[in-house]
């Protein structure tokens, strides 16, 4: 069974506790104290495969910044959150997506899930969908609107993550096993090469 450590980044006030509150306990919270870091673990089956995921949900002020540095640089996946009834937090997502990838030391991509919450709130709505799905396309990284409320998508932006990590590591691993294979006595077209010994 795979483990993966997922780290929610975004914003204080746009819902990264609720979702995953919403997530592992399938509950909705109205309060939540904004100064909070706190980790969760869920058992959770996806595409028919078993997976345990370490989840550290991150407080969003600057103040937490070293302890969430360090979860940062082991964790598998990232899920950004922004509210949509919140430009600001929107405007966040590229500096926090950069910090990311300077943290992790990564060149342009990691496992990436961005998030729109409170679509429940359409009628305070700031941040259309269209600039959510553009926004996710420049970044490469997959994109989706989250209601903590109503339940729309939360467990889907948690699975879509897990796929997302899960392809990752089957690219990034089998990558860094090639070299271990190859043999040094191959040609140019794969074939080894004959010794010849001179008697």
């Amino acid at each position: 069974m795979s483990q993966y450590k997922i780290t929610i980044v975004g914003l204080g006030g746009v819902g990264k506790s609720c979702l995953v509150i919403q997530f592992v306990a399938q509950r909705f919270v109205e309060e939540y104290d904004p100064t909070l870091e706190d980790s969760y673990r869920k058992h959770i089956s996806v595409d028919g495969e078993e997976y345990i995921l370490d989840i550290y949900d991150t407080a969003g002020q600057e103040d937490f910044s070293a302890v969430r540095d360090q979860y940062m640089r082991t964790s598998d996946g990232f899920l950004c959150v922004y509210s949509i009834t919140y430009a600001v937090s929107y405007k966040e997502v590229r500096k926090l997506h950069d910090h990311v990838l300077r943290v992790k030391e990564a060149d342009s991509e990691v496992p990436f899930v961005l998030v729109g919450n409170k679509s429940d709130l359409d009628n305070e709505r700031e941040v259309s969908f269209q600039e959510g799905e553009q926004l996710a396309k420049e970044i490469g990284c997959p994109f989706m609107e989250t209601s903590c409320k109503t339940r729309v998508n939360v467990k889907e932006s948690f699975h879509q993550l897990v796929r997302e990590v899960k392809a990752w590591k089957r690219v990034h691993e089998k990558d860094a096993e090639e070299p271990t294979h190859r043999s040094s006595a191959t040609t140019q077209g794969g074939r080894k090469k004959s010794k010849c010994f001179l008697l």
